[in-house]
């Protein structure tokens, strides 16, 4: 279509928003309910343009365009228009931005500067003052700082089907709320983040545990250690002021160092250990008629998920613990053997980029650990401790860094801290949507057959399409795969399964968008270009391996001979798999 905006012909595609259009042509309007792929609630009113012969301004992030439109997207009306919108957001808006998680990186905060508002026009129209929530393990919900945008409610809706947050009330009184405004950490919250990855304020942040790892870290009696997972070496970078995708494994484990932990492990090593217990249980069912699909259980939010909305399928969950969980079940036991360090003065960190492991970190059953010591040290219910102790989101990590003026630039590169910081590729490419899957089946494949693979690359499950499919040939026994990542996908995979119509005999789900390099303790923005750029660099590192099988880790190879025996043996059952709970809505 032809249009004109600002005295300047353009060609649009039909069907195009005005808002599109523009961006097509290089011009910028202003937004804050709106975001790609997300919300189109038009409830701010900040991209209002003129259009001629339409009687009011008109919001772009709806309007199509038509076929001769002249459009207006700066005048003295239009800029009128939008700074008393965005005046009066800021009525009821706390002016407390430099205490606020999102100072700096706040949309309002940032249009408020480019319009030039520097004082408080408007009166409050709010009489109460909405209280904070703190109830849930992952995610703080402060009211107070709602805009009413609706992008939370939308991702939470229509990207993760959990509803678990809607609209309440009218007029002033309209807010965002839980149902019966109960605690966040009483409804059925799968604690994904996504919410908090949307929120153009500080209404929705990831629960803080820098203060906590700060006392462990400067406490003399305490031995930190800290493991990393392999999305928050395509995130960190970015989170210090690096392009998109920057890879910084090294300069990360340095910058770790600089902090004061004791030790730097990478939750790879893990992530390699789940492969060998994973493949090891979807091989044994395949042999022993077990319930198939087995689906993958390391993302603590389908877990929720699938506790919550789907409780008759738990059985087709793997019993195996995620990475995180793992590492501090090995760390808490084999490496404290190892290196003759007390589990009760042990402190173990996660860095991830997912506000959800917090919540899985407390978890009753994740004290492996505990159990394995508490006769051999006579231990009580009062020395109970859990096998991971805090979790640091992305978005943490870097505030630590600028507090102790850590300079991503100018960092050397260093290596992990041995033996749990070895891994192979195999365990890179678990920070992506269909990893865990290739990960797999680059070991089934060969523990299976007794063959090596020609080509490790399992291509046909990578991508960011929301479900993808394929069949792999173990030496005649054809096997279909699949792989989802939201919990929107996940659900047309589940009830699939409870239709008794599921093809598959091995599903791998990840809550976010693009897997874990998705999460929702990542840097913000997080976009799908963004999300291209991080699993870019996760593929670029898992192809520059010297090992690319899980299988072939030497240090998990040392780990079976010398601790755990063998896999889905004794030791591993109890250390490594758990079980599930059924929640009700």
């Amino acid at each position: 279509m032809k249009v004109t905006i600002n005295n300047q012909s353009y060609e649009v595609a039909e069907g195009q928003t005005i808002l599109q259009a523009c961006q097509t042509a290089g011009i910028r309007i202003p937004t804050l309910c709106y975001l790609k792929d997300v919300s189109t609630n038009a409830s701010c009113g900040i991209c209002v343009v003129e259009v001629k012969g339409a009687r009011s301004l008109l919001r772009s992030c709806i309007t199509k365009v038509t076929e001769g439109m002249e459009i207006t997207t700066h005048n003295e009306r239009i800029a009128t228009a939008r700074r008393i919108n965005t005046e009066l957001l800021l009525a009821n808006h706390p002016q407390d931005c430099l205490g606020c998680d999102r100072n700096l990186n706040c949309e309002l905060q940032t249009i408020t500067y480019e319009m030039g508002i520097t004082d408080k026009r408007f009166v409050r129209t709010r009489k109460e003052v909405l209280k904070k929530d703190v109830s849930s393990l992952s995610l703080v919900r402060d009211p107070e700082k709602c805009i009413l945008c609706g992008r939370c409610v939308a991702v939470c809706s229509e990207m993760q089907t959990v509803k678990a947050i809607d609209f309440a009330g009218r007029g002033v009184k309209t807010h965002i709320a839980t149902y019966l405004d109960m605690p966040m950490g009483s409804v059925a919250c799968t604690n994904c983040g996504q919410c908090a990855l949307v929120c153009p304020t500080g209404a929705i942040t990831e629960k803080s545990s820098v203060s906590e790892v700060w006392d462990a870290i400067h406490n003399p009696a305490k031995t930190v250690i800290v493991q990393t997972a392999p999305a928050i070496r395509v995130g960190i970078g970015e989170a210090m002021g690096m392009a998109a995708g920057s890879l910084v494994t090294g300069q990360m484990v340095a910058g770790l160092r600089r902090l004061g932990f004791s030790k730097v492990f990478d939750t790879n090593f893990t992530a390699d250990l789940t492969i060998i217990e994973e493949g090891n249980e979807l091989l044994k069912r395949i042999k022993t008629g077990g319930k198939l699909p087995m689906i993958t259980s390391c993302s603590p939010g389908w877990i929720k998920f699938i506790e919550h909305f789907f409780p008759a399928s738990l059985g087709h969950l793997s019993t195996c613990k995620s990475p995180q969980q793992m590492f501090g079940a090995v760390a808490k036991t084999y490496y404290a053997e190892k290196t003759g360090l007390d589990p009760r003065n042990m402190v173990v960190v996660s860095v991830m980029p997912c506000t959800a492991k917090k919540y899985e970190a407390k978890r009753p059953e994740m004290d492996g650990a505990f159990e394995y010591w508490k006769d051999k040290l006579s231990l009580t219910e009062n020395d109970r401790f859990f096998d991971v102790d805090a979790v640091l989101t992305t978005r943490e990590l870097s505030r630590m860094f600028r507090e102790t003026g850590v300079d991503f630039n100018h960092l050397p590169v260093e290596e992990f801290d041995n033996p749990l910081g070895t891994s192979t590729g195999a365990a890179v490419i678990f920070g992506t949507t269909g990893g865990v899957m290739e990960a797999a089946l680059r070991t089934a494949y060969e523990v299976y057959t007794g063959k090596t693979l020609s080509d490790i690359n399992f291509r046909a499950v990578r991508g960011m399409e929301g479900i993808r499919e394929a069949e792999v040939n173990l030496e005649g026994t054809i096997i279909k795969v699949a792989v989802a990542h939201t919990l929107k996908n996940a659900r047309i995979l589940l009830e699939q399964i409870e239709k008794g119509e599921s093809p598959y005999a091995f599903i791998e789900v990840m809550t976010c968008p693009g897997g874990c390099l998705g999460g929702g303790g990542q840097p913000i923005p997080t976009n799908a270009e963004v999300r291209k750029f991080r699993a870019d660099s996760i593929y670029y590192e898992d192809a520059h391996k010297g090992l690319r099988k899980s299988h072939e880790n030497p240090e998990i190879v040392y780990l079976y001979e010398h601790f755990l025996k063998e896999p889905l043996g004794h030791l591993s059952h109890h250390l490594l798999h758990t079980t599930y709970t059924e929640r009700g809505y």
